[in-house]
């Protein structure tokens, strides 16, 4: 689909953009089918899209893989959708709002048998909440999104960069990120004021921590992160206070082989899982 086929079937439909629903559709063909092409999406992948639009994303996704679930918030698009999927037998266009979905129930109802991905140019105004479900549904194989560069840059980023912080670390606990290319404003309908870019998750087979480790791996994190401007030392304290005191936490960060003044932005994950668990200890033992 082009922006002028796009514009005729929104104008026929009476459709208004909503700006609270972070709704920009895109209009430039060759972009649906290079996502579609990196992503490797085939006939044995069970494709879950979210905010498909006016379905350019979705008609390419049809013509690869086995089964597209696509979930739609705005009910003003169902019947848009509809008319411009007519005829692909593999597509299903669910409305609802994806934050409150059972979302790994959802995908093996839906496509059953298959092997399961996400695909999707998320709405701005949901895509940190959304990629965190997508993750935690613990079904995917890979997530292929669309999201602003800068939020791209966040997942992707390394140890002691600007971008680095929580998420980045959450993201990347749990999946392989690679930033596959960017996507100028003027791919879009209504143009967006920022660039955006299409990031591949891919979902680590092996855990880095047991499971019952992890909680306390992520309190870890969100401590090294909750003030980026203090030592290690300091944000550690801030949080496990009560359970340790400021010379035992400074033991452990140096027995971790850190220096205690160093910030909590410089740690990769196996860093930050040597001194969760060291904590974890440390607080045992306390």
């Amino acid at each position: 689909m082009d922006a002028q086929n796009i514009k005729t079937l929104l104008s026929q439909h009476g459709f208004k953009f909503s700006k609270s629903m972070g709704q920009n559709f895109l209009v430039d063909k060759n972009i649906p089918e290079k996502i579609v092409r990196l992503s490797g999406i085939g006939s044995s992948d069970g494709v879950l899209e979210v905010g498909p639009g006016a379905g350019a994303l979705t008609m390419e996704l049809s013509r690869s893989a086995g089964k597209v679930t696509a979930v739609e918030l705005d009910k003003r698009l169902i019947p848009i959708l509809q008319a411009n999927l007519e005829g692909r037998e593999n597509v299903e266009i669910v409305e609802g709002d994806i934050l409150k979905l059972d979302i790994a129930a959802t995908v093996q109802e839906k496509m059953p048998g298959l092997r399961h991905r996400v695909c999707a140019n998320l709405p701005y105004n949901i895509t940190t909440p959304a990629l965190s479900a997508f993750i935690d549904a613990g079904v995917f194989e890979t997530i292929t999104v669309m999201v602003q560069k800068e939020v791209a840059e966040r997942i992707c980023a390394d140890p002691g960069t600007r971008q680095y912080g929580a998420f980045s670390v959450y993201a990347n606990y749990h999946t392989e990120a690679e930033l596959l290319f960017d996507v100028p404003p003027e791919c879009f309908m209504p143009r967006p004021n920022v660039t955006s870019s299409v990031v591949t998750l891919r979902t680590r087979q092996e855990r880095i921590l047991p499971p019952e480790d992890e909680p306390q791996f992520f309190r870890v994190v969100r401590a090294a992160f909750g003030q980026r401007r203090k030592t290690l030392v300091n944000a550690l304290y801030t949080v496990f206070g009560n359970e340790l005191g400021k010379d035992e936490i400074t033991d452990v960060v140096t027995q971790c082989g850190f220096n205690p003044q160093i910030r909590g932005e410089t740690l990769g994950i196996e860093e930050f899982a040597k001194l969760s668990t060291a904590l974890a200890s440390a607080t045992r033992l306390g």
